[in-house]
């Protein structure tokens, strides 16, 4: 069965993480609770999350099927504190880990047989350009949880920023090249980078693009925030021609405007001005980073049609 959404359009939408109205939740615990607890109990709580989440992304896949979303991005934290150095754990620890990462399994399934995309965007402590290397070993930990729990589901796409400047951007970019050595190739295949607002331009990593081989995720509403020497269109062509497979572009609102004193901050929906228009004949994955969430999505999608 494909996905309603792409027999129509070419684009694809995406759904970030949550829902606002939807009775779908992902769950989640703190370092300080599970710490506490004695480790077969805190193993046995984790274990009851991350099943709980499966069945929760199993959820927002059928909700994305039959209503025409194409894509869902994975909450980082579905499976709790996996990478945590004291509360972290293998799957093999868990009680009937073997049976949670099943179900991860058919999520996967799922997916495919929907045209549904599933997508992954690590938390901002993940930095592969630091210069501390306790930073940079977490960071790959996180990394290969996240496209461990992506090979699973069939997601293609484990998206994080460039990262710092540190007073030498240049410098900063030939550290993230280098560390791209350390990756799996699971990581390697799936990771992307994506242009900030408030230090990488499209500019800033194009030329990191070229040279690694890794796919940018061309945010407009960053680029707009942190304009550089591209217009819309042609960063969208120069992104566009680092991809192997389709590209996922974001696509956000600022809450008070333009004008606004922080253009950065997102609105509960996109504003149908902001969609560039040099994407609307694209087969592209947009995801939509709006606070309304599924809600964004649905109108947004109407707003294209």
């Amino acid at each position: 069965m494909k996905n309603p959404a792409n027999t129509s359009n070419k684009i694809r939408l995406g759904l970030c993480c949550q829902f606002l109205e939807e009775p779908i939740k992902f769950r989640n615990t703190t370092v300080k609770a599970s710490s506490q607890m004695e480790r077969t109990a805190a193993l046995e709580k984790l274990a009851r999350l991350c099943r709980e989440n499966a069945l929760a992304l199993q959820s927002s896949l059928g909700f994305c099927a039959s209503h025409g979303i194409g894509c869902f991005r994975i909450n980082s934290q579905i499976l709790p504190l996996k990478t945590h150095p004291e509360c972290g754990y293998e799957m093999s620890d868990l009680p009937e880990g073997e049976e949670i990462v099943e179900l991860f399994l058919e999520c996967g399934t799922f997916a495919r047989e929907h045209d549904i995309r599933t997508c992954f965007h690590p938390d901002q402590f993940v930095v592969l350009n630091s210069p501390r290397p306790d930073v940079v070993t977490r960071s790959i930990a996180e990394l290969e949880y996240q496209s461990e729990v992506a090979e699973w589901v069939k997601a293609d796409v484990v998206n994080i920023h460039g990262g710092g400047g540190y007073g030498d951007k240049p410098e900063a970019i030939k550290r993230f090249a280098k560390n791209l050595k350390r990756l799996s190739n699971r990581v390697r295949s799936r990771l992307t980078v994506e242009n900030d607002d408030k230090t990488y331009t499209p500019s800033d990593l194009l030329p990191l693009c070229q040279e690694t081989g890794i796919p940018l995720v061309y945010d407009a509403h960053h680029h707009r925030c942190l304009p550089d020497d591209l217009s819309i269109e042609a960063a969208t062509a120069a992104a566009l021609t680092t991809w192997n497979r389709e590209p996922l572009f974001h696509i956000s609102s600022p809450r008070e405007g333009w004008q606004g004193p922080k253009p950065n901050r997102h609105h509960d929906f996109i504003d149908i001005q902001d969609f560039p228009h040099c994407w609307e004949e694209l087969k592209l994955t947009v995801e939509v980073e709006a606070k309304a969430k599924e809600q964004a999505v649905l109108k947004l999608r109407k707003a294209l049609r």
